[in-house]
């Protein structure tokens, strides 16, 4: 439960994302904006709040016509978009503000790796790190990896078998950069990024906003969509950033974060229809559903390799095509593809049928999040 007034999803919307567009950061966050409010039927007066995970609120609602705002917040260091989320429902539901924006902007840099190399503001991590050549988050990816194939009974095959299914939800998605077919071979001759992970396991990444406004559930009814409601949300945090030296690399905070999530509702996840689950890196979606409880520890891989995942399978899952084919998103793209599932009829022909319950996660490692909504 989020405590309070009841909560709802009454807008999502996207910028144009691309590899890389040429715009700028206000750019984006207005189309994605502008985009919210219309499938909303809401206009720039109606908000009264914003939360953003980098960017400027202030600088935001100045260009976008959101005056006076009664609460904002930009997040800094957190699971993703998650966090600005969670405090957008938290905003609303204790009365802070009746109508918040939550938005991530990202634009690629020139060099990441350069980005990293170039200090992190963690010099103790460092020391654990850079001298080995351990620079960029897919080189801890590549441990992680390593580590849950080690653990596991999962084989490089499963991790070919989620990309493939990923692919096919992405390829009916208008809306995702990768669509083109994608086999199993594609996936094997695809070249490590950081042994065993390889190309097709990261995100995509690409120039995007995103935005989805929340409001309570008494101005939802009046507004154009079928509201989508958040029953409950959780973070955990359970170590320093320093992934390599986790006690556990397989069993971290999304754990502790869905113990947290389901400790206080009569839901399970056995009444999800649907989850939209964090794939910066596809070992993590993995984690996510070992987490969920959906399948046992370590048996993540052989589900997905059953169709476990799939449209027909047990849970539907990344819908939408997830990160690695919709495009780096920092996980608002799960948030609004959950909304669209519950809200019915508008993911086409990746509609799950029914749909009532579903959740959407960020992160792993040492901090992660989790929302719970429902369509009725």
């Amino acid at each position: 439960m989020t405590g309070g007034r009841r909560v709802a999803i009454v807008g999502v919307g996207y910028s144009d994302a691309g590899r890389r567009t040429g715009l700028s950061e206000l750019h984006h966050a207005a189309q994605a904006a502008r985009a919210a409010l219309v499938d909303a039927g809401l206009e720039s007066a109606d908000i009264d709040g914003l939360t953003t995970w980098g960017g400027n609120p202030i600088d935001f609602a100045h260009m976008l016509g959101f005056s006076p705002l009664r609460w904002h917040l930009d997040v800094g260091i957190s699971p993703a978009f998650i966090s600005p989320a969670i405090h957008a429902v938290h905003a609303v539901a204790s009365g802070q503000a009746d109508t918040v924006v939550a938005m991530r902007v990202i634009l690629q840099q020139p060099s990441q790796a350069n980005l990293w190399a170039g200090g992190t503001g963690m010099a103790f991590d460092a020391q654990f790190q850079h001298p080995f050549g351990d620079l960029m988050p897919a080189q801890w990816a590549g441990l992680l990896t390593n580590r849950y194939l080690h653990e596991s009974d999962a084989t490089e095959e499963d991790f070919a078998n989620f990309a493939v299914t990923q692919r096919g939800y992405a390829a009916k998605n208008p809306e995702a950069l990768m669509r083109e077919p994608l086999t199993v071979e594609d996936y094997l001759a695809a070249p490590y990024i950081s042994k065993p992970l390889r190309l097709l396991d990261c995100d995509y990444p690409c120039d995007s906003g995103a935005a989805v406004i929340f409001t309570t559930e008494q101005r939802a009814r009046d507004l154009r969509q079928k509201p989508v409601f958040v029953e409950a949300t959780a973070l955990s945090a359970t170590h320093d950033m320093t992934f390599e030296l986790l006690p556990d690399m397989v069993r971290t905070s999304p754990v502790h974060c869905l113990r947290e999530l389901w400790s206080n509702i009569d839901l399970t996840a056995a009444d999800l229809d649907c989850a939209q689950l964090y794939d910066g890196f596809s070992v993590i979606t993995l984690q996510w559903l070992e987490a969920l409880g959906i399948c046992e520890p370590g048996q993540a891989g052989p589900f997905v390799s059953g169709g476990g995942t799939s449209l027909t399978g047990a849970l539907p899952t990344n819908t939408d095509g997830g990160a690695c084919n919709v495009g780096r998103r920092h996980g608002a793209n799960f948030c609004i593809e959950a909304t669209r599932q519950l809200r019915g009829g508008q993911s086409g022909e990746r509609q799950v049928a029914d749909a009532e319950v579903a959740v959407w996660t960020n992160a792993v490692g040492p901090f992660s999040g989790a929302m719970l909504l429902t369509g009725s």
